[in-house]
């Protein structure tokens, strides 16, 4: 998975990432699909590492733009290491 070329999709069953014309234009475009498997919510990156740290940012707050404060408080490292984390994920998945 690291030394592929191109981009590789990681998506659930949700209607949208299914639909004929979705299929159809990832087909398209030549770009690999890996699906989700159930109930693992550990192997995608918004949900075992942004979605954690963003709810605890939310807490007591009031939701005018703080989804924008958010994004801007975070440093490029925050978004290389759970990108980084992700492959770990993948083997586990793979090797278990």
């Amino acid at each position: 998975l690291v030394n592929r070329k191109g981009p590789i999709l990681l998506h659930n069953n949700a209607r949208p990432h299914v639909s004929q014309f979705t299929i159809r234009k990832i087909h398209e475009l030549g770009y690999e699909t890996l699906k989700h498997p159930p109930y693992s919510p550990d192997l995608s990156p918004t949900d075992y590492h942004f979605f954690k740290h963003f709810d605890n940012f939310l807490r007591e707050k009031i939701f005018h733009n703080t989804f924008v404060e958010f994004i801007n408080s975070r440093t490029p490292d925050f978004y290389c290491n759970g990108i980084g984390t992700l492959v770990k994920r993948w083997k586990k998945c793979i090797e278990s």
